[in-house]
């Protein structure tokens, strides 16, 4: 999924434990360092591409720089 690859590539530095989570009815939970970032059942719809990442940016401290910059 593009959206871990981006979540890794970006902010290794500052993730401890990326999940995916999948099951019956459609779910799909992204939870990074135990926060949910987008969930595909409380939604009703696949995230949109980069919607992953911008959300994780948001939780983030305006200081916390992406990987390797």
């Amino acid at each position: 999924m593009r959206a871990t690859a981006d979540l890794l590539h970006n902010y290794q530095h500052v993730i401890d434990e990326l999940r995916l989570v999948t099951g019956k009815s459609g779910v799909f939970d992204v939870v990074v360092n135990d926060e949910l970032i987008f969930s595909k059942k409380a939604e009703g719809r696949h995230a949109n591409d980069g919607e992953v990442l911008e959300r994780f940016r948001a939780q983030l401290d305006p200081d916390v720089r992406v990987y390797g910059s």
